[in-house]
């Protein structure tokens, strides 16, 4: 496998963030899904869970950032036929989900009233403790945190949190699964193992083969 994307597949490493970034995302909703569910507040067990929620929040952004930089200096693989409709969609909806993944991460840091403990190992201040927010909050708004942090909150856990961001993943799943088993492409072949360009060869083999018994 290739370690940068080639015209035909995506490299070792797009797929390597694209899957390390599921799975965070995943790790960071059973984290506080957890939290709420089945822990009280101010218990040892609840604080945990809130320092994994916080700490794996970090972690996506660097990542994400890490993602975005890739793509920018990397070739992207050539778009699966399709209408300039669909690609127009695929396109925008990739758009909007890099929006999210910067998003939530952001407005969770500058949300949240306590320290992260990285996976406890070291801590990062919070936004309240920085000379940012002290910059563009306090001094250049005039604004408490409390004010401050209300409209953070709704839209870090009601509006990306708890809609947007399900909606659009849900949907980039369903999108891969109609590519995969309705139009039969490359698209979701394309982000796995499974996409590698003796793929493609393979199956331009056989269609050709295909085409001459049909000739013949």
């Amino acid at each position: 496998m290739s370690i940068r994307n080639t015209a035909s597949n995506y490299g070792a490493i797009a797929k390597w963030l694209h899957w390390v970034t599921a799975v965070l995302f995943l790790a960071s909703y059973v984290s506080v899904y957890y939290r709420h569910w089945f822990t009280q507040e101010e218990t040892p067990e609840n604080w945990v869970a809130l320092q994994m929620h916080l700490s794996i929040g970090v972690t996506i952004a660097v990542v994400v950032a890490l993602r975005i930089l890739w793509r920018i200096g990397s070739q992207i693989p050539d778009p699966e036929p399709g209408t300039r409709l669909e690609h127009v969609l695929a396109h925008t909806g990739h758009y909007i989900l890099y929006a999210i993944m910067i998003l939530l991460p952001i407005t969770g840091y500058m949300g949240t009233s306590v320290n992260t403990e990285y996976f406890f190992l070291f801590d990062i201040p919070k936004f309240e403790n920085t000379g940012l927010y002290q910059f563009l909050i306090a001094d250049g708004l005039g604004i408490s945190f409390e004010e401050f942090e209300k409209p953070i909150d709704f839209v870090h856990k009601n509006l990306l949190g708890a809609w947007l961001a399900w909606i659009l993943i849900l949907g980039h799943i369903a999108a891969a699964l109609y590519h995969h088993l309705i139009r039969n492409d490359r698209t979701l072949q394309k982000m796995t193992t499974k996409g590698s360009i003796q793929t493609v060869n393979a199956a331009g083999k056989a269609q050709m083969q295909l085409d001459n018994r049909e000739i013949i």
